[in-house]
């Protein structure tokens, strides 16, 4: 069955149909007031669908079509990776429901993909003997941790959901910062190489290692500190060490190509809202609620679909280079983080912008299923 042949195709799928339903749910709960039959208070609910829904499911779909590059195995298929949607979207049903099945039940079922998900990838590189990329397994590990402390809300321990949300988008900014180390330099110097340029992205040095360094101490101290103003001076230096790190990676040089420039423009989301979330504790004239928008619909939204375009064309043989439709996706994402963040400062005009913020989301996604999913759904193109 060509849908359970490769990870990319029923998790990106996945990530991109509730990627849109979520939000079109929570514009609907903010519209109308409606209360969903969730144990999780309605803002909650939102942050935990978006946090450990959707994103696990992009991944879910990257680190399962990553991992046979990376190990030589065959690529996880057929029963067990259907297995793994199953879980994934008992968890999404689960967790929108917990107000009227038991505690526990919720729980168990919510927590189950990710736990799932780390034990499937472990297994993986220990089986290959692949150590070079048995860090990618700790972040992982990390979000199946954070998303159960943030479950555990609904069996009484409401202390837990705020720490569990921030440790979750700690992990996966975590996951954004070293793949895209990885990606965008590697991805960027391979088309510059390619066109004959020798001017090439630096390559990675003790820079590099210091921009993570200060970066991943710093989120973890805004995990348990998050309103302290050393925290914000520690998120403030590693955005600034960070987006030092993107300006050597020659994204001016690859601005013709979308599919390429959409990578770059994603990191700098993630740098330029770790200084903005530092900034916001050292001024509370700022509101932090824009700071994460920037790091949650900037980076981790331009992303996730900057990576889940270019994976499934160049899994499906399809050239590495966006069409009118893919870039227009990336436009719209860039509008949803723009105006959502712009939201923040409209004053009465907020709900009509956050309007605009949603549309355009929902809009991206949307766009990539229809582009997208029929690539999906079929098998490689010979050739």
């Amino acid at each position: 069955m060509t849908l359970l042949s490769q990870g990319f195709r029923p998790f990106f799928l996945g990530a991109a149909l509730w990627a849109a339903a979520a939000i079109a749910l929570w514009i609907a709960i903010l519209t109308t007031g409606m209360m969903p039959p969730s144990g999780f208070p309605p803002l909650l609910w939102h942050i935990h669908a978006m946090l450990f829904g959707f994103v696990p499911a992009a991944v879910a779909g990257f680190l399962l079509t990553a991992i046979p590059n990376w190990t030589g195995r065959p690529p996880v298929r057929g029963a067990l990776l259907g297995l793994l949607v199953e879980l994934w979207a008992m968890g999404r049903i689960a967790s929108f429901v917990s107000a009227d099945i038991p505690p526990w039940l919720a729980i168990t079922a919510d927590a189950a993909f990710l736990f799932a998900l780390a034990a499937v990838i472990a297994r993986e590189l220990i089986a290959s003997g692949n150590r070079r990329n048995f860090v990618i397994i700790v972040p992982v590990a990390v979000l199946a941790i954070a998303n159960l402390m943030m479950d555990l809300s609904l069996e009484g321990y409401p202390s837990l959901a705020g720490d569990g949300w921030r440790l979750g988008l700690a992990a996966t900014l975590v996951l954004v910062s070293v793949i895209g180390g990885r990606i965008v330099p590697a991805f960027t110097r391979n088309w510059l190489t390619a066109r004959r340029t020798t001017a090439l992205p630096a390559p990675p040095d003790m820079l590099d290692r210091a921009s993570l360094g200060v970066l991943h101490v710093a989120l973890i101290v805004w995990v348990f500190l998050p309103d302290a103003r050393l925290t914000g001076l520690a998120l403030l230096c590693g955005g600034a060490l960070n987006l030092w790190r993107l300006a050597r990676w020659r994204a001016v040089a690859a601005r013709t190509e979308p599919l390429l420039l959409v990578l770059h423009i994603g990191y700098g989301w993630l740098s330029l809202g770790v200084a903005f979330l530092g900034l916001s504790l050292i001024e509370p004239a700022l509101p932090t609620s824009a700071a994460i928008h920037a790091l949650t619909v900037g980076a981790i939204g331009t992303m996730i679909l900057a990576v889940m375009t270019r994976v499934t064309r160049g899994h499906t043989g399809h050239e590495l280079a966006a069409d009118r439709l893919t870039t227009s996706i990336y436009v719209l994402i860039f509008l949803a983080a723009a105006a959502r963040i712009a939201a923040e400062f409209a004053g009465r005009w907020y709900e009509r912008t956050l309007l605009v913020a949603a549309a355009a989301w929902i809009g991206a996604f949307a766009l990539f299923l229809l582009r997208y999913a029929p690539l999906m759904l079929r098998p490689r193109r010979q050739g």
